[in-house]
């Protein structure tokens, strides 16, 4: 038990009527827990020795919760070491807005707190630190035991937010990453050294406003900007308690290839109105065109979802599953031409899927894999043939983000194991597939359910002296 206290899980939280990220797959965990031996079934591969962390949204007992989006970061983490689970915690990040309630973002003459923020969508490893991340301020470092450090900003290198979609370059080390603004500068490119001590390049890049832009993509030249019509609103944000963004017809829709040795210059192509929450990858071709996987929302398909995690529609659905149950949804390609300057738009499948992920040693490249969520199920997508294959789990199941793992010595690039946190109404077992053919290989139960969250990643144990994977 932590100085919190501890509620019932059963206890209500204070805040708006029909808060469905209150309810049902999403419903928070009131406290804090330790958890030792973990019951296994199956064989964890020995090689995976280090933490599983995944992070996401967690509203504190007591404190009231405006969206799915704002309520604090909590770090679910499992160790792994020997093929034994050793232990599974949960941890709230202790972020400035955390500890302390009255902590603004905001000033009231404008200026703003980039520490006072929730760190509650992804959580990456770089450079020797564990970053919590959520787009609109600093990153939080964390330990491997899922403490909190406190908030970074590089050795005062960083002076904007951080993107919670950074893109390490799997050849340079550097971490790529961007931050967006409600003010200008409202969007800032940024380069960090391959040991995370500091930022080594900043640049703004010129956009007509301050549109939210939560994920982009890079290539081995490259970086792919989303500059989509969601865009922040003054109203909305003195309204309290809600996400300051909205659908806006005239902003329209846009993608941009900047060159990585070019930062500033950027040509854009127009594509239809469409939002983007996540890139799966992006590469160039022989030809200098560039292709780039995303899951794509509709403009109508956006505004229902966008309602749904407000809490405004049904509260005891589960958002982030109705997002892959619904027409809303789906994978698609731009092939980006700078020759004719034209973009060319591809739905490479008709499920409804979320959170893509692929083989972190092809970030930028040419890839095979895709891997990503459909209601209760992973979805494997090859590429090359066009084919997909599917892992079911049970109907009512929460099916976390799938993290590649890559094997010892491998040269396929499916050749390891994908690692997801599958939730039911009262459970949660770690699940490990393996990512040729979607095969289980081994689970571990947790001792309690996990709320569905966001983002997670595979931190091996320091000291991995393992050769760099060929990437090609």
């Amino acid at each position: 038990m932590t100085p919190l206290g501890r509620l019932s899980e059963g206890q209500d939280m204070e805040t708006k009527p029909n808060a469905g990220w209150l309810e049902g797959g999403l419903a928070p965990v009131p406290d804090e827990i330790d958890a030792t031996g973990l019951e296994v079934t199956g064989t964890l591969p020995p090689e995976l020795t280090g933490r599983y962390f995944r992070n996401g949204p967690n509203p504190l007992p007591g404190r009231p919760s405006g969206h799915w989006f704002t309520g604090p970061g909590m770090i679910h983490g499992v160790r792994l070491r020997g093929g034994r689970a050793e232990w599974y915690r949960n941890r709230w990040v202790r972020t400035k807005t955390f500890l302390d309630e009255s902590a603004r973002f905001a000033a009231d003459d404008g200026t703003l707190d980039f520490a006072a923020v929730p760190a509650n969508t992804h959580v990456v490893p770089h450079g020797g630190r564990i970053l919590a991340l959520v787009e609109i301020g600093f990153p939080y470092e964390m330990t491997p035991e899922a403490g909190t450090v406190g908030p970074c900003d590089f050795g005062g290198t960083l002076t904007t937010a951080m993107t919670a979609h950074p893109k390490q370059d799997p050849v340079t080390g550097e971490l790529l990453f961007f931050g967006y603004g409600v003010l200008p500068p409202y969007l800032t490119y940024h380069r960090l050294s391959a040991d995370g001590s500091r930022v080594v390049e900043s640049r703004e890049i010129e956009v007509p406003g301050p549109s939210m832009m939560h994920d982009f993509a890079i290539t081995e030249h490259h970086v792919i900007w989303l500059d989509l019509p969601v865009v922040f609103d003054m109203e909305l944000a003195t309204g309290g308690g809600g996400m300051p963004f909205r659908w806006d017809d005239a902003y329209g829709a846009r993608l941009g290839v900047m060159r990585r040795d070019a930062p500033g210059d950027v040509r854009w192509f127009d594509v239809d109105p469409c939002y983007v929450f996540h890139v799966g990858n992006a590469h160039e071709d022989a030809a200098g065109r560039i292709a780039l996987d995303g899951v794509r929302y509709r403009p109508e398909d956006f505004a229902a979802i966008w309602k749904e995690i407000g809490g405004s529609v049904d509260p005891a659905r589960d958002p982030a599953q109705h997002a892959a149950r619904s027409e809303s949804a789906h994978l698609y390609r731009w092939t980006l031409d700078p020759a004719t300057g034209r973009a060319v738009e591809e739905q490479l499948d008709d499920r409804n899927v979320e959170f893509p992920t692929h083989d972190d040693a092809r970030t930028g490249r040419r890839h095979r894999f895709l891997y990503t969520v459909a209601g209760g199920a992973v979805v494997k997508y090859d590429l090359r043939d066009g084919s997909s294959s599917v892992r079911e789990f049970e109907e009512d199941a929460s099916v976390g983000e799938a993290v590649f793992v890559p094997a010892e010595g491998a040269r396929g690039e499916d050749e390891g194991w994908l690692l997801s946190i599958v939730s039911g109404a009262s459970s949660a077992e770690l699940v490990v597939l393996d990512a040729a053919d979607l095969s289980r290989t081994a689970s571990v139960r947790l001792p309690r359910r996990v709320p569905a969250g966001f983002h997670g990643s595979w931190i091996p144990d320091a000291g991995d002296t393992r050769p760099p994977r060929v990437i090609y």
